[in-house]
């Protein structure tokens, strides 16, 4: 499989991919997949959660220990336990959100994948993703898994972010284009 220069570049970039190299070799690709989205989903929902990641006064002993709390916790698997020791004991955990991102990211490619992030003034419904992963499968000649963001402020329309590219219907856009053009 080829890794993208930008991913093995970065420092969470690294981690990602040792730990896809790992779970590929363990054939526990998908439960580390899901592990990490249990992560994640603790991380945007617990702000005392990333504040302890980030926190440099906190010793390497008592990060792992959190850690092993949190892995109970969120019923994680062995090498997902483990690999969050080592981030622990390294003083790495501040990374978890990248090497998060680049995990899915190796994950999405190794299945043919894409991942969208596509977010919108109000949550979609599932068919509302349905007929957008349509649309997108048939724009980009591929799966597209979709990870769905809730932004007010945007008033209605979608921001669709595939990799490098952006497509954004937003009505916030329109209406700073509009004022843009009318400014002269």
């Amino acid at each position: 499989m080829e890794i993208s220069a930008g991913i093995q570049a970065s420092l969470a970039g690294r981690y990602a991919v040792a730990l896809f190299d790992l779970a590929s070799e363990a054939g526990t690709v998908s439960a580390v997949e899901t592990d990490l989205d249990k992560l994640s989903d603790a991380l945007s929902e617990s702000s005392d959660l990333s504040a302890l990641i980030r926190n440099p006064e906190v010793s390497r002993k008592d990060l792992g220990k959190a850690v092993g709390a949190l892995a109970d916790l969120l019923s994680l698997d062995t090498l997902t336990r483990n690999f969050l020791g080592v981030l622990a004991e390294n003083r790495r955990l501040s990374q978890l959100p990248a090497i998060i991102g680049a995990f899915n990211t190796i994950a999405a490619a190794q299945r043919g994948e894409a991942t969208a992030e596509v977010t919108s003034a109000h949550a979609l419904s599932d068919d509302q993703i349905a007929a957008l992963q349509d649309k997108l499968k048939a724009r980009e000649g591929r799966n597209v898994k979709i990870r769905a963001n809730v932004d007010p402020d945007l008033l209605g329309g979608l921001v669709v972010t595939i990799g490098s590219k952006r497509i954004d219907s937003s009505i916030r856009t329109r209406l700073n284009s509009l004022a843009h053009a009318m400014k002269g």
